[in-house]
């Protein structure tokens, strides 16, 4: 049976005058996106705003109209932030319950809002000014950590402890080092990030549905008001793809890798058996049955969410991986995804930031660990090198000396010169330290080396990066 009546559930929707039939409540809630795409009611008016104020410029619709239009779009945006203005929650998406407050408040002029724009090229243009701000949010947030790493790396340029590769002992290094491997870990990260920011900088707006419009608009002119960068100029590949959200996802979940490597070193330092790093109270919990625990669940966290990023990342690709251009509803998907990932990020970088700079680093513990662990072999290698011997033949010989301290039970720093010269006589006369940590880590100046003086070196260049 029709359903006709203009009061219906059909004169609620922007697409309504086709259809004889209200929709099936159940499609309905599918179809509804406002109970998550409510977070871009700023970007919509900021977009709308822009594009009324063109089409008066260009007579598409009379001036005074477009002023009256974007003088309530701020008024909205003005209760909104008050509170004196609400969405309508039966609202299929935001974009039509904007469009609704603005009807309510100056009836149907409002309708020529839409002249010349489509909802595809319209939710396009929010979602790039979305992520847009969100990019420049998590930029912040990257370097706030970067500083922070900086930050605790320059009060632990001498703090000597196990370099490992599988997990094993293989050469000493400064706490400052291993630390500011992660903040180049990151500044490829915020280079991602500024890279993924600067391919969503494009204007979609003006694609209308697919085709473009035949209405003279001035595109160039909306993407000034807005601080686009330029405009998309293919109206197909402006509303149907979303790669750049593919960037800014890929972007975040190398981001959380890096994160999650971090706090797996914290984990395993935080453990009893290590002891390299305690954890300040406020950023630990305990044990609902075990009274003695301490857990370090930020970093947990951390590792833990990396794997939702991710996840957000591959629901995009698979999202997009079959669609035929140009639009399709699949791509209602995309905000969920990208919103999931940036509150995850927002999240975990402040209160991982917060654990590292209440941290307590254990010196002690760390450079016990040195002792007895064969991590300063390579230097012996390297001595014998500079003696004239071939790196393999050096390496055999080291070997054997290992293999006999092994056996002895004792490490290499129970060798002194002499009984290094009795176990092979290349050692005759080698430096009485040579087996010490603080000389191998010492001599590892070459640019990129532990060296103290040169992680110094490093911290300034570091220093140098973030602030240019």
């Amino acid at each position: 049976m029709a359903h006709d009546n203009p009061s219906g559930d059909k004169s609620a929707k922007l697409w309504g005058g086709r259809f004889q039939e209200p929709t099936d409540d159940l499609v309905a809630r599918l179809n509804n996106s406002l109970s998550f795409d409510q977070r871009m009611w700023r970007h919509d008016i900021r977009a709308s705003i822009a594009h009324v104020t063109m089409l008066g410029e260009q007579g598409i619709i009379p001036s005074s109209e477009a002023a009256q239009i974007a003088a309530e779009l701020r008024a909205i945006e003005r209760d909104i932030q008050s509170g004196a203005a609400s969405f309508d929650q039966e609202a299929e998406d935001i974009h039509s319950a904007l469009e609704s407050l603005l009807t309510q408040r100056i009836g149907p002029v409002a309708g020529k809002l839409h002249s010349a724009r489509s909802r595809n090229d319209q939710v396009a243009t929010d979602f790039r000014l979305y992520t847009i701000d969100a990019i420049d949010h998590i930029l912040g947030l990257v370097r706030s950590f970067q500083h922070c790493l900086v930050d605790i790396a320059d009060g632990e340029t001498e703090t000597v402890l196990p370099g490992c590769t599988h997990l094993q002992h293989g050469q000493p290094v400064v706490l400052a080092h291993h630390l500011l491997a992660y903040f180049w870990m990151m500044e490829r990260d915020h280079e991602r990030l500024v890279q993924a920011r600067h391919r969503t900088n494009a204007l979609p707006l003006g694609a209308g549905a697919l085709a473009g419009t035949t209405f003279p608009i001035d595109r160039q002119r909306v993407a000034d008001l807005l601080g686009f960068a330029s405009v998309i100029p293919n109206s197909l590949d402006a509303v149907s793809d979303r790669d750049f959200v593919l960037d800014t996802l890929s972007a975040a979940s190398i981001l959380m890798m890096h994160c999650s490597r971090l706090a797996e070193d914290i984990i395993v330092w935080n453990t009893p058996e290590f002891a390299f790093v305690a954890l300040h109270d406020s950023v630990a919990t305990g044990s609902s049955i075990m009274p003695q625990k301490k857990n370090p669940d930020v970093a947990e966290l951390a590792r833990g969410k990396a794997g939702r990023v991710f996840g957000d990342l591959m629901t995009m690709l698979t999202v997009m991986k079959g669609l035929p251009l140009s639009y399709n509803k699949d791509m209602q998907e995309d905000k969920e995804a990208l919103f999931d990932a940036v509150d995850t990020v927002s999240a975990i970088l402040p209160a991982f930031e917060r654990l590292l700079r209440t941290a307590i680093f254990r010196r002690d513990r760390m450079l016990a660990a040195t002792t007895g662990d064969f991590s300063t072999a390579t230097d012996l290698a390297d001595y014998l090198v500079r003696q004239g011997m071939p790196f393999r033949a050096a390496h055999e010989v080291v070997g054997r000396i290992v293999l006999h301290c092994v056996n002895a039970g004792i490490g290499l720093e129970s060798l002194d010169s002499e009984a290094l010269a009795g176990l092979a006589g290349e050692f005759a006369g080698c430096p009485a330290d040579i087996t010490s940590v603080a000389a191998s880590v010492g001599g590892r100046t070459a640019f990129g080396g532990t060296a103290p003086a040169t992680v110094r070196e490093q911290i300034t260049l570091a220093r140098g990066v973030m602030s240019s």
